[in-house]
């Protein structure tokens, strides 16, 4: 038996690549249920201050036929109390390049008050979603 019932996992999957998998292996390794919470375009726009180069729509069909994945969800903002009302998850997983954001260690001290774990898993990649970009960007400039 894993040691949580239901996880939560939160990014944009935008460009997926091997530190993506990696995230989602690993929180389902520890998890019967995994819920993956992917940020719409419009979220995607206040957050990360840009567009996303695949539709909300496209990432949502990319990550459900991932086989760690149980479930996906719309990420709207960064209330994961809120994320925690409606899903009922156990832990919430994240990478560790969120580990000192002031709005997850918020959600980290609030959602152990009411007994959620969070899990911060270190980024282990090859790529990441910003040197992909840079790489494209640079091929093209070049070619």
């Amino acid at each position: 038996m894993k040691k949580y019932q239901i996880g939560f996992l939160c990014g944009f999957f935008d460009l997926l690549h091997d530190g993506h998998i990696d995230i989602l292996r690993k929180a389902k390794e520890s998890c019967d249920y995994l819920i993956v919470a992917i940020g719409t375009d419009e979220f995607m726009k206040q957050r990360k201050h840009r567009e996303s180069i695949l539709s909300y729509e496209q990432r949502v069909d990319i990550v459900k036929s991932i086989r760690y994945v149980d479930e996906v969800v719309a990420e709207t903002d960064l209330n994961k109390i809120a994320a925690y009302e409606k899903y009922h998850f156990n832990v919430m997983y994240a990478g560790e390049d969120h580990l000192y954001e002031p709005i997850y260690i918020e959600a980290t001290k609030r959602l152990k008050d009411l007994g959620v774990d969070t899990v911060y898993f270190p980024r282990n990649i090859n790529f990441s979603s910003t040197e992909i970009r840079k790489k494209i960007i640079k091929m093209y400039l070049n070619s």
